[in-house]
């Protein structure tokens, strides 16, 4: 369930910063990079499990459906946090600069 989540979460994120400009303005190829890679992982984790257990790793039980599917989910909450801080440090707008000088003086 992890590696469906997070491929369905790639080629979302992927067909958003290939339809629009603005998306590749506000970095969704990062958000892109860290989608694909937790979806190899799983990948390779998938593959290295089928090769130790054989065809039993494609009849999980309910539990572990939900257990991968949470940590799916956290997966892709973690990477939008990460692309959230990379935007807000990049920031490429400059409103968050604007910001923080008006404050300052």
């Amino acid at each position: 369930m992890c590696l469906i989540l997070t491929a369905l979460a790639a080629i979302v994120a992927t067909v958003i910063w290939y339809c629009s400009a603005t998306a590749r303005e506000v970095k969704v190829s990062v958000l892109c990079w860290l989608f694909w890679g937790a979806a190899i992982m799983w990948l390779v984790d998938l593959v290295f499990e089928y090769a130790e257990e054989g065809a039993a790793v494609f009849e999980p039980s309910v539990a572990d459906v939900l257990n991968d599917s949470l940590l799916g989910l956290a997966v892709i909450t973690l990477a939008l946090v990460i692309w959230t801080v990379v935007y807000l440090v990049s920031d490429p707008k400059g409103v968050l600069r604007s910001v923080l000088l008006k404050k300052a003086a």
